[in-house]
């Protein structure tokens, strides 16, 4: 009896073992990157998408965009979609990668923060060097992790950033830590029924983290970029509702996605059963380019 006990947890250790063998495996494939660089003693990789309409004579718009905690560059670029719209109109788009396992930015206030920093802007650098990247049309957005680190770009490397894009975003940056040299337009988008990043703020069911709630977070963020308090409504879209704050230095759009998920609205496939709804009566990706291309550095 014995033995046979034995035998069966051999087994279900080889096959346990072998399911997280499988899994790495598939993370590895899926996880494929095309560019490196060794930025602040790391190597660092990316996923860069060029159009084949790029003419290196003319000065390029570049999209960063973030992936989430616990996601990767290629998962990143099917939920955003960005490609299809770069191969319309132009513009190089790069998904960079977090580090350590899960996948993942200091982006809440770490005291290591700044490796990352300096790797997106080392990652500016490079492609910059590499294709003649528009310096006045430099353009960062993310997903919940990468959103929050797209807000910390935002307060560190604002001579640079033109304009930022945040989805479902974990913003848990003190803003004492934020001390932009400009404010930047932001265009910010969460949904009301978000179980990660919970709109009305506190511990969600993953992380016991207080996050903030978000309209009281967005109001700051309009407060810092010199908006008066009382924005206009923007009409409805389907289950999406929108303010636009007034008298910017910086302008700011706010959008609530009724009953929306942590998820990437018009974007590509989450779980439901882990991420919530994904709305379909918009798509935050042709939105935020949209205010992308209004907002251009030294406009």
């Amino acid at each position: 009896m014995g033995r046979t006990v034995l035998r069966v947890a051999a087994i279900v250790v080889g096959v346990v073992a072998g399911l997280v063998l499988v899994a790495a495996v598939g993370w590895r494939l899926a996880n494929r990157t095309n560019g490196t660089i060794v930025s602040a003693g790391e190597r660092r990789a990316y996923l860069l998408h060029v159009p084949d309409s790029y003419d290196p004579s003319v000065p390029t718009p570049l999209v960063i965009t973030i992936h989430g905690f616990a996601q990767w560059p290629a998962h990143q670029e099917g939920l955003s979609r960005w490609n299809d719209l770069a191969d319309r109109d132009g513009f190089l788009v790069v998904y960079p990668s977090g580090t350590r396992f899960p996948l993942r930015w200091r982006a809440n206030g770490d005291v290591d923060a700044g490796q990352d920093i300096t790797f997106l802007a080392d990652l500016i650098d490079s492609l910059s060097r590499e294709y003649t990247i528009d310096p006045a049309r430099i353009y960062v957005n993310g997903l919940s992790n990468g959103a929050g680190m797209s807000f910390v770009l935002s307060c560190t490397l604002s001579e640079r950033i033109a304009a930022i894009g945040l989805v479902g975003g974990a913003y848990l940056c003190p803003w004492e830590e934020c001390a932009p040299e400009r404010p930047v337009p932001a265009i910010v988008f969460h949904g009301t029924d978000d179980p990660v990043v919970p709109y009305a703020g506190g511990a969600s069911g993953p992380f016991a983290i207080p996050f903030p709630a978000i309209s009281e977070w967005v109001a700051t963020l309009a407060a810092h970029n010199g908006c008066e308090e009382d924005p206009d409504v923007i009409p409805p879209t389907g289950d999406v509702g929108g303010v636009r704050y007034r008298g910017c230095a910086a302008d700011v759009l706010y959008y609530t996605v009724d009953g929306g998920g942590h998820t990437w609205p018009g974007g590509g496939y989450l779980p439901r059963w882990l991420a919530g709804h994904t709305n379909r009566d918009i798509d935050a990706t042709a939105m935020m380019w949209e205010f992308f291309q209004k907002h251009p550095l030294h406009e």
